[in-house]
């Protein structure tokens, strides 16, 4: 199990998860990746994915994944469970994802301006 200087490493956030977890997680990784190099970076209650800074955390659930979205404006969509401004010109937004095929267009732009937001 590769760890990271934080000391967690991803395989401990599907532990005693729904295989569907790990099914969401790795559809959503192979998506962004098709944007650029993409480093997860596990801490203690989430993972972060990262171009140069964090544009993405999922927190896992028991069925479900957490997606949190880095953006420079408010999303409007009824997606959207949560949406946070952060600053000025930053808002993280969370979305709910029980199924691979929630990772669907609309998402991946989402991920797509986050990623380009985080370069």
């Amino acid at each position: 199990m590769k760890e990271t200087r934080s000391g967690f490493a991803v395989k401990i956030h599907f532990q005693n998860k729904d295989k569907v977890v790990r099914e969401i997680y790795d559809c959503l990784l192979s998506k962004v990746e098709q944007c650029g190099p993409v480093i997860e970076d596990p801490k203690k209650t989430s993972i972060h994915l990262v171009n140069r800074t964090a544009f993405a955390g999922v927190a896992t659930r028991k069925t479900a994944i957490n997606l949190t979205i880095k953006g420079d404006h408010q999303l409007s969509s009824a997606r959207i469970s949560k949406t946070e401004q952060v600053s000025a010109k930053r808002f993280h937004h969370e979305v709910k994802l029980t199924s691979p095929t929630e990772v669907d267009a609309e998402l991946v732009g989402w991920l797509k301006a986050a990623y380009a937001l985080s370069a």
